[in-house]
């Protein structure tokens, strides 16, 4: 048997035929593994080409696992152990842009002769890995996404926001912006313990906008699921398509985190959070070239003018 039989053959005997295949499997899957291999799953299905291009040793280090805890996920999947799991992966890398790691060791790169140390040096390192993000966000969020959420906030009569812990910051950004926009907002916020009986008056006709980070908050997931059990549209904003979060989103919007490191940054949620808002702005006016949000000054001053021209 030749090269080009013997590669046809060790293709066709793969569980799975490409890489959206295995992380649909993977999601599909995720609940009913055990708490190593949910450690693993979520790692390689936020860092695929840390997968493809690291041998197992260094892939097992990064997401603080044994490499026989990988070989064993392998497995579970269907595959003889990881390096024929990992085949996978290097093939979607013929056509996949830069990975989140791959964008800060590049940013790393280019930074490393001006190295800083101390506290600028933390500085410079949570400035790479908001850049990285950033561009990471760039690849994953669809105009169609943004579409589809734009039209949901404007035909809802009620968008409620659910976001705590470190969300939170993010919830708040929304409720103002969609306040601004003259939308009709409800912020589920943990005060007082109400969250959940405010949620409950969620109707079909609104809209919530859930959002949640590792470690998911309880409360929003809990949130998310009685709303998509009601057939009320959820647009969530979460780290990938194994958060709590997916199951229940008519549109998920993934944002890329560092799972073990300390500092995770708020910059790409809010920059989602802000053109979320100019979509829905763009939709609510068509007739301008550049949409935009009133501040409060500006509404202010506006309502003042007619009072002044009257006593003229």
């Amino acid at each position: 048997m030749g090269k080009i039989e013997k590669s046809k053959a060790a293709t066709s005997a793969l569980p799975h035929q490409n890489y959206e295949q295995i992380v649909d499997e993977i999601t599909q899957r995720y609940a009913q593994l055990s708490v190593r291999h949910q450690q693993a799953a979520r790692y390689v299905t936020q860092n695929p080409n840390t997968v493809a291009l690291e041998s197992i040793n260094a892939v097992a280090a990064k997401c603080g696992l044994h490499p026989s805890v990988l070989v064993r996920f392998a497995q579970v999947f269907g595959y003889s152990g990881f390096k024929q799991m990992q085949s996978v992966f290097q093939t979607r890398l013929a056509t996949a842009a830069p990975g989140y790691n791959e964008r800060i060791t590049a940013l790393e790169n280019d930074l490393r002769k001006n190295q800083q140390k101390g506290n600028l040096g933390f500085l410079q390192s949570l400035v790479i890995r908001d850049i990285a993000t950033l561009q990471e966000l760039l690849s994953n969020v669809t105009e169609k996404d943004l579409d589809a959420t734009a039209q949901l906030l404007k035909q809802a009569e009620t968008i409620y926001i659910a976001g705590q812990l470190r969300s939170e910051p993010v919830a708040m950004l929304l409720r103002y912006l969609l306040t601004m926009l003259n939308r009709r907002v409800i912020l589920l916020d943990a005060a007082g313990g109400l969250a959940p009986q405010m949620a409950n008056n969620m109707r079909e006709n609104d809209v919530l906008l859930a959002i949640a980070f590792r470690h998911y908050a309880k409360e929003v997931v809990a949130i998310a699921e009685s709303a998509s059990a009601r057939n009320i549209p959820v647009i969530a904003i979460s780290d990938g398509p194994l958060s709590p979060l997916a199951k229940s989103a008519s549109v998920l919007f993934n944002i890329p985190e560092e799972e073990y490191s300390f500092s995770r940054s708020l910059a790409a949620p809010v920059c989602l959070a802000q053109s979320i808002a100019m979509a829905l702005a763009a939709v609510l006016q068509p007739e301008e070239a550049q949409p935009r949000i009133e501040t409060i000054t500006e509404r202010e001053k506006s309502a003042a003018t007619p009072r002044k021209r009257s006593r003229a």
